[in-house]
C-alpha cells in the first residue's frame, strides 16, 4: 500500500489503541491461569491477533462479550499443538518458546515475513539450562522446542532483549513448586519488565527482584482467584506519534492515558518538556500545543528503543542539534532501524551522523517532499507520515500496510485531524 501525505496542522482528539505489550502479556497470563480472564479495553493489531491464536491453540477458550470485552478461559495448562505461528512479533517468539517448553511433546515456534530473519541465538542457551532441547536449532525461526521445562535457578544475559526473560517469569511462576531465581546481567528495556511483573502480580503471581539483577519466584507469596479482571491500557507508543505531532505543529489531546502506566514509551512525556513543549498532563488524558520553536533535547532510548523512529523526527523541528543514543538496540527490529531511520532522514534532507551507539539530528525548518519506504516496519510508517505533516510538499510513504502491526487505524485516524491524504492499493 501507498500512502499520499500532504503537509497539514492536525487538530482535534485522539484515542491510541491499547497497548500490544500488555495485551500479548495478558495472554500468557490467562493462559497459564486455571479460570476465566476478562480483558477489557483488549488491544487488536497483527501482534495481538497472533497470540490470541497461539494461546487458542494451546487450549484456551477465547470468546468475544462485546467490542470492549473478551473472555479467556483455560485449565491453566497447555495442551500440545504441533506448530505456534507467531505471525511477525518477536515478543510473542521470544514469549511463548519458553510457554510451550512446559509441554512434554515436541512444538515448532514459526512466524513469517521478518520474524523469519531475526535472531534467537539465546533462546538455545537459556532452555538448555532448563533442560529443554531444540532440535537442529540454527538461530533462526522456525524452532522445534523438546520440553518440558526443568523449573531451576538460572543465569540470562538481557543484552539483546528482555523479552526472553519475559517468557521465563511467566513461564516459571506456571511451574515453580519450590524457591528459584533467575540471575540477570546486562538487561536492556526495564521498564518491559516491569509491565510483565504488573501483570504476573494481576495474576496472583508476584514477583520480587533486587535492583533488576536477581529475580525471585517463590510460589509461597502467590494467591489464587479463580475470575480475574485485567484492564488494558491505552498504548503509550501508539501516542508518542500524535503528542510529537502536535509538539511540532498542532493541537491534539491525546485521550485514555494512564500516567501510572508501566509501559516504557511514557518516557515521551519527559523528552517533550525536555524541549519545551507546551504539554498539559490531565486525568486520563495528555494536551499538547505547538506554540513557540522547541530546543534541541539528549536522551538516552536504551529502555525505550520503540520511541528512537519518531524521536528522530522530533529532533528534526528543533533547534540545535539533538543527541538520542540507544542505537545498538535496533538492529534487529522489523527492519534494521538504524538504517531505516537513517534512509528516512536521508529522504527528508535532514542532516544527521551516526556516532557509535549515538544518532545525532540536526535541526530545520522543513522536510523535503519525498518518497519513503517503511521497509515494511510500522514504526518508521508511522514516524515517517509525522514527519510529512512539516514537508514542503506531498510525501509518499511506500508499504505503509506496515502500519497494521500495531496500529491498524493510524492513516484513517491521521485524517480525522484535518490532513489531507490518499491510500493507493
Amino acid at each position: 500500500m501507498q500512502v499520499i501525505i500532504n503537509p497539514g496542522v492536525p487538530e482535534g482528539i485522539i484515542h491510541p489503541p491499547t497497548s500490544k505489550s500488555m495485551m500479548q502479556r495478558a495472554c500468557a497470563g490467562a493462559l497459564l491461569h486455571r479460570g476465566t480472564t476478562t480483558v477489557i479495553n483488549p488491544a487488536g493489531s497483527k501482534d495481538d491477533l497472533a497470540a490470541l491464536d497461539i494461546i487458542q491453540q494451546l487450549g484456551a477458550h477465547v470468546s468475544v462479550v462485546n467490542q470492549n470485552e473478551i473472555k479467556i478461559v483455560s485449565n491453566g495448562s497447555p495442551q500440545a499443538t504441533p506448530v505456534i505461528n507467531c505471525g511477525e512479533s518477536g515478543l510473542c517468539a521470544r514469549m511463548f518458546t519458553p510457554i510451550v517448553s512446559l509441554l512434554q511433546a515436541q512444538v515448532v515456534v514459526s512466524g513469517h515475513g521478518s520474524l523469519l530473519h531475526r535472531p534467537m541465538n539465546e533462546v538455545n542457551d537459556i532452555l538448555s539450562q532448563l533442560g529443554v532441547t531444540l532440535p537442529h536449532f540454527n538461530g533462526y525461526l522456525p524452532i522445534t522446542i523438546q520440553g518440558p521445562l526443568q523449573p531451576r535457578s538460572l543465569h540470562v544475559d538481557g543484552t539483546s532483549s528482555s523479552q526472553y526473560l519475559t517468557g521465563l517469569l511467566i513461564a516459571l511462576t506456571a511451574t515453580a513448586q519450590t524457591v528459584v531465581t533467575i540471575d540477570v546481567t546486562n538487561l536492556q528495556s526495564r521498564p518491559y519488565i516491569d509491565l510483565t511483573l504488573d501483570v504476573l502480580s494481576q495474576f496472583g503471581k508476584p514477583v520480587a527482584h533486587t535492583d533488576y539483577r536477581l529475580f525471585t519466584i517463590d510460589p509461597s507469596s502467590f494467591f489464587r482467584k479463580e475470575n480475574i479482571s485485567i484492564v488494558i491500557d491505552a498504548d503509550w507508543s501508539s501516542a508518542a506519534y500524535w503528542l510529537v505531532a502536535a509538539a511540532i505543529g498542532g493541537s491534539l489531546r491525546v485521550n485514555n492515558l494512564s500516567a501510572k502506566s508501566f509501559q516504557a514509551d511514557k518516557a515521551i512525556i519527559d523528552v517533550l518538556l525536555s524541549t519545551g513543549a507546551n504539554v498539559v498532563v490531565d486525568q486520563g488524558s495528555i494536551s499538547v500545543t505547538h506554540g513557540h520553536q522547541l530546543s534541541s533535547f539528549v536522551y538516552d532510548a536504551t529502555h525505550s528503543p520503540d520511541l528512537f523512529p519518531i524521536l528522530a523526527i522530533l529532533a528534526v523541528a528543533c533547534s540545535g542539534t539533538s543527541h538520542i543514543k540507544g542505537l545498538s538496540r535496533l538492529i534487529h527490529k522489523e527492519s534494521n532501524r538504524t538504517a531505516s531511520i537513517s534512509h528516512m532522514l536521508t529522504a527528508f534532507g535532514v542532516s544527521f551522523e551516526v556516532d557509535g551507539d549515538t544518532l545525532r539530528v540536526a535541526g530545520q525548518c522543513k522536510l523535503h517532499a519525498t518518497t519513503v519506504d517503511s521497509h515494511g516496519d510500522h514504526r518508521i510508517a508511522m514516524a515517517a507520515a509525522i514527519g510529512a505533516l512539516n514537508a514542503a510538499g506531498p510525501v509518499i510513504i511506500h508499504n505503509a500496510q506496515a502500519v497494521s502491526k500495531s496500529y491498524p487505524q493510524f492513516f484513517s485516524h491521521l485524517a480525522s485531524l484535518g490532513i489531507n491524504l490518499e491510500s493507493k492499493h
